[in-house]
Order: C-alpha cells, then sequence, then structure tokens
C-alpha cells in the first residue's frame, strides 16, 4: 500500500480553520454582548445615586429654610417636601419640651435652695440661742436670719470688756507645787504594800548546780562499797545525791565518780571535798570533775 492510498483512506478534517475562524468570531460576539450590558446598569444605577443625592440636598435646604423662619416669627415662603416640614417641625417640638423641662427643673432647684437657706439661717439662732450666756453676762453678736445679727446687750451702760488671757496663765503651775496631798501620800504608801505583799508571795528562783565529784582510795585493797557509803552519809540541807559508777585508774586501782545536785545558796564545793576527806581511812582526794549550772 502507498502512500497516497493510506492518506485516501484516513480521515482528514480539512476545513478545520473555517470553524475555528468562526468560533473566535462567536466568542467575540458574545463577549462584546456582556460587556455592553454591565455598563448599562452601572450607568443606570449612577443616575439613581445622582438623583438619591439631589433629593437630600433638597431636604436639607428646606429643614434650614423652615427652622430660620420659625426662629425669626416669619412664616415660611415654601417648603421643597411635606417630609421635610414634617421633621423640621418634629425637631423644633422637641427642642422646646427640653427646653421647658430645664426651666421646670431650674425653678425646683431655686425652690430648694430658699428652703436650705431658711433653715440654715432657723439653726443658727438656735444656736445662738443655746450659746446664750446666763442672765448678768454679756450676750456674743450671734447671725440670725437674712444675714442680720443679733446686737450685744450692754449692762450698766458700760462696754463689757474681754478677759485677758494673762489671768489664766498665772494659775497655771508649770513646776507643781512643793505641798503634797495626804490622801495621795496614804494612796501611794498603800499601793507599795500591796506590792510588796505579792512581791513577797511569789515564790523566788532557786539557784542550782549539778556536780560530779571523783573520790580517790589509797590503793587497790580499799573496799569501794564501803568508801561510796560514806560519801553517800553525808547529808545535807540543798544535797541530793546521784548516780555513781567505778573508773579504772590504773594498776587496778578503781576511783568512785558520783554525782549530786546542790542549790549554790546552801551548799559548795569546799564544803563537800571538807566532809567527804574526813574519812580518812578510805578517801585519798576529792576533785570536782564537772560542774554545771541548771
Amino acid at each position: 500500500m502507498t502512500a497516497v492510498d493510506f492518506l485516501a483512506q484516513e480521515k482528514v478534517w480539512f476545513e478545520k480553520p473555517r470553524y475555528d475562524d468562526a468560533e473566535r468570531r462567536f466568542y467575540e460576539h458574545m463577549n462584546g454582548l456582556s460587556q455592553s450590558t454591565p455598563d448599562v446598569g452601572a450607568n443606570s444605577i449612577l443616575q439613581d445615586i445622582a438623583r438619591a443625592r439631589e433629593n437630600i440636598q433638597k431636604s436639607l435646604a428646606g429643614l434650614k429654610t423652615a427652622l430660620f423662619n420659625r426662629g425669626s416669627g416669619q412664616p415660611s415662603l415654601g417648603c421643597p417636601s411635606q417630609l421635610s416640614t414634617s421633621s423640621g417641625a418634629g425637631d423644633l417640638g422637641e427642642l422646646v419640651a427640653r427646653i421647658k423641662s430645664l426651666e421646670l427643673e431650674n425653678h425646683t432647684l431655686h425652690t430648694v435652695v430658699d428652703s436650705l437657706r431658711s433653715a440654715l439661717s432657723k439653726l443658727e439662732c438656735r444656736v445662738a440661742v443655746l450659746e446664750k450666756p446666763p442672765a448678768g453676762a454679756p450676750t456674743p453678736t450671734a447671725p440670725c436670719t437674712n444675714g442680720t445679727h443679733v446686737q450685744q446687750q450692754k449692762t450698766g451702760g458700760a462696754p463689757i470688756e474681754e478677759d485677758d488671757d494673762d489671768d489664766d496663765n498665772d494659775d497655771i503651775d508649770l513646776f507643781g507645787s512643793d505641798e503634797e496631798d495626804p490622801e495621795a501620800e496614804r494612796i501611794k504608801e498603800q499601793r507599795l504594800k500591796e506590792y510588796a505583799e505579792r512581791k513577797a508571795k511569789k515564790p523566788a528562783l532557786i539557784a542550782k548546780s549539778s556536780i560530779l565529784l571523783d573520790v580517790k582510795p589509797w590503793d587497790d585493797e580499799t573496799d569501794m562499797v564501803k568508801l561510796e557509803e560514806c560519801v553517800r552519809s553525808v547529808q545535807a540541807d540543798g544535797l541530793l545525791w546521784g548516780i555513781s559508777k567505778l573508773v579504772p585508774v590504773g594498776y587496778g586501782i578503781q576511783k568512785l565518780q558520783i554525782a549530786c545536785v546542790v542549790e549554790d545558796d546552801k551548799v559548795g564545793t569546799d564544803m563537800l571535798e571538807e566532809e567527804i576527806t574526813k574519812f580518812e581511812d578510805y578517801v585519798q582526794s576529792v576533785d570536782v570533775a564537772a560542774f554545771n549550772k541548771i
């Protein structure tokens, strides 16, 4: 099969350029119509806006004219529309109503102020009457109603002089008097006595100490049990023996370490050493290993 026969059997669209041209013109025509339609709509909207703006300006001009004519007391020459006339009348009526309300409020306030002034004047007069001195004394000037004053009364035909402050200062004793009041002295002594009695009844604090003693024997043959009995046999007011133990010293010799509690005002370390060293058969020496205040 040759190439010509193959092309003869193949379906080829030889008129495609014509169809493309027709399609292009169609779309150009459609686009032209769609653009013209919005232009017409936009023009109509702009015209409506212009008419509305013009109507608003006319209405405002008519309202201003009506208000000016009402304020000057002249009749209006004419209104552009019935709507502007009614709105202007409504605004004017509202303004008149507000002015009337303000006038009424002002009148009420004036009434209240007058009543307060009257009450204040009465109160001033009453205070002046209450502060009036007894008979024979000068009457001070006091404010009364409506700004008037009560005149000072004159007695004996001569003006009354005020007392000097120096007379009052002379009565003040800055350094006190040397004379003592017997009653005050008696009360002072009674209080001191009561304080002393309360202090005497209060228990005094007893000072105590804890002492640890080292009692050393003569040798390793000394009876430590007997030595401890001799130490504990020492008795005194304010002395209390405590625990004890045997502590090795060396070469088989032991010392007795014993604790006791003493009252500082009644028992001392010197007295303990002196009493314990009296047992010469058992005790060689006594030393204070520790001394602590309680």
